[in-house]
Formats: structure tokens, C-alpha cells, sequence
């Protein structure tokens, strides 16, 4: 058995199916496909110094590694690495590799605080605290089956409110980054995100091959967005929303279901069969809105956290 850990080659269609492969496998609950793997390689923030590792095992990749700088955040020195082992392939040594390679990267950059995301599960967390990382914050994967559940009564669109897609705003889609930028400030998390360059935004997410720009679901006041779902498809029958925000003087008016609940019907109709959301564990708001719709919790994750002197 020959292991070893090396940077991904994303223009070579093995490298891609096989990060795609394993990452399916150990995180079936997030959609990725090798086109999205090719777009995270070419489009991420350059800011981001985004490195993906494979480890490789007899020429077959068996692990993963996302690796980048908090790039957008006001806090500096924060790096993070998110690995991913196939679960038949665990206990070889694959994970430890593509930590170390991980750490080494982000060290070498000045990191000082590293962050990663692992399955709260006991073997993944003995994993993450014999290496000298401190839970955080939790999350949970959430799924509801489309094709065999029922949704509830669709909400009312409230007066004034109007209910577009994405794709209604294709010829100039800053509106929707404003509202990203705005929501994002209140996301719950262990990292603060701005997002500040536009044209950044337009090559990472409104270009990202997984964005379904029908599905995704706007609520417009006087013509401006005001309220969002972000959804994303795999090309089969898989969907998964990326983002569910509100801009602050609208709150507390239920658009965040409205638009939810739009898009999930516009997924059915669509003839997807499978609906997947993360949703973090203290925001209370939006799990009652996920619990509301008939989601419920596939698996869960921490953040585990290393200070580094």
C-alpha cells in the first residue's frame, strides 16, 4: 500500500470525480460534483491562497482537504481545513496526512487560529482533539424528502411583497450580492465574513455551476430584493439551499419561509426528490422555519478550533 498527499489537479477528470467521489461519500448531506470541485480550484477568491489536497492510496483517491485563509473575514491569521476520509477507507493513515500537509500550509502562511469543521461523531471528534483542537460551535444536516413528504400550506405573500428568481435578475444581479452582503453580517458563526468585492462574488457564487437560478426563490419590495433562498442542484434530483437571509428592516414578517417554502415547491414541481439545509444550532429563527417545512436532522457537525502561538 503506497499513501501519499499532493495538491489536487483539477484539469485532470480523475483527480475531480475522485475529490467529488469522497466527498459524496463522507458528506452525502452537502451536493458536490466535479464541476463544482473544477470551479472551487479556478474561481475561489484569490485572497483565499485556496489549496485542495487529495491523499491518494495505490493511485486511488481515498481523502480530501479543503484548505484556505478566512479571507473575507476583518479578523486576520484564521486558516481553515475541512478533511474528508471515504468512510471504507478510514484508518490508514489518510486523514493524519492530509492534516498534517494541511496545517503546514496554513502555518507557513502566518496562520495562528485554524478551523475545521468535523462530523460529531465519537471517532471524528477522539480524532480532532488528540491533535490539539477545541470544539466550537455545532450544526446540524437537515433532510426532507421531496418526493414521498408533504409540504404545509403555503404562507401568504404579504402586501406589497413580490416573488421573483434569480434568473429574473441575470442582466445585473448586484441587487442580490447587496442582500448577500447584508445577511451574511448576521449569519451565525464561528468566523465574522464581509463580503466588499462584487466582482469576486460574481465569479465564485453567481457563477457557481450548482447555482439553480429558477429555484432560487427572491421576495422584492418597491423592485429590490429584501429576502432570499439560495438554491443549489447537482444535475439530478438532489437540492440543497446554500443561504436563507433577510435584510434587517424586514424581519420578523415570515419572508424567510415565504421564500423557503416557494422554492422547495418550485424543486418538487421541478421533479427533484431529495431537499438538503444546514442549519446552525443557535439559530433558533431557522430551525423553526426548517422544522416548520418537515425538515428534519440527518447528522450533525462541530467546529473545532486550534490557537496557535
Amino acid at each position: 500500500m503506497t499513501m501519499l498527499v499532493r495538491a489536487l489537479r483539477p484539469g485532470v477528470p480523475a483527480d475531480a470525480e475522485g475529490f467529488a467521489r469522497v466527498r459524496r461519500l463522507a458528506l452525502p448531506y452537502l451536493l458536490c460534483t466535479p464541476e463544482s470541485v473544477r470551479h472551487a480550484a479556478a474561481r475561489v477568491h484569490p485572497g483565499a491562497r485556496y489549496r485542495p489536497l487529495v491523499a491518494e492510496e495505490d493511485g486511488e483517491v481515498i481523502g480530501t482537504a479543503q484548505v484556505y485563509l478566512a479571507h473575507d473575514s476583518p479578523e486576520p491569521g484564521q486558516g481553515c481545513l475541512n478533511i474528508h476520509v471515504r468512510p471504507d477507507r478510514t484508518r490508514r493513515g489518510a486523514g493524519r496526512l492530509l492534516v498534517r500537509a494541511a496545517e503546514e500550509y496554513l502555518t507557513d502562511l502566518g496562520v495562528t487560529r485554524l478551523l475545521s469543521w468535523t462530523m460529531d461523531e465519537p471517532a471524528c471528534r477522539a480524532f480532532a482533539e488528540r491533535r490539539g483542537y477545541r470544539p466550537g460551535r455545532s450544526s446540524h444536516f437537515l433532510r426532507l424528502d421531496l418526493a414521498h413528504g408533504t409540504l404545509p400550506p403555503a404562507p401568504p405573500v404579504p402586501p406589497g411583497v413580490e416573488l421573483r428568481t434569480a434568473a429574473d435578475f441575470a442582466d445585473d444581479p448586484r441587487p442580490l450580492f447587496d442582500l448577500d452582503a447584508e445577511t451574511v453580517l448576521d449569519e451565525p458563526g464561528d468566523v465574522t465574513a464581509e463580503f466588499t468585492d462584487y466582482d469576486a462574488w460574481v465569479e465564485e457564487t453567481w457563477n457557481h455551476p450548482l447555482l439553480d437560478r429558477e429555484l432560487t426563490t427572491v421576495a422584492c419590495v418597491d423592485g429590490r430584493p429584501v429576502a432570499f433562498t439560495v438554491a443549489r442542484t447537482d444535475g439530478g434530483t438532489r437540492y440543497g439551499t446554500a443561504m436563507t437571509g433577510t435584510a434587517r428592516a424586514h424581519r420578523g414578517r415570515g419572508l424567510a419561509k415565504l421564500t423557503k417554502s416557494r422554492s422547495l415547491r418550485l424543486a418538487r414541481a421541478a421533479g427533484l426528490t431529495e431537499a438538503f439545509t444546514g442549519n446552525d444550532t443557535g439559530n433558533a429563527p431557522m430551525l423553526a422555519v426548517n422544522t416548520w417545512l418537515g425538515y428534519g436532522k440527518c447528522a450533525s457537525e462541530v467546529r473545532y478550533v486550534r490557537e496557535i502561538s
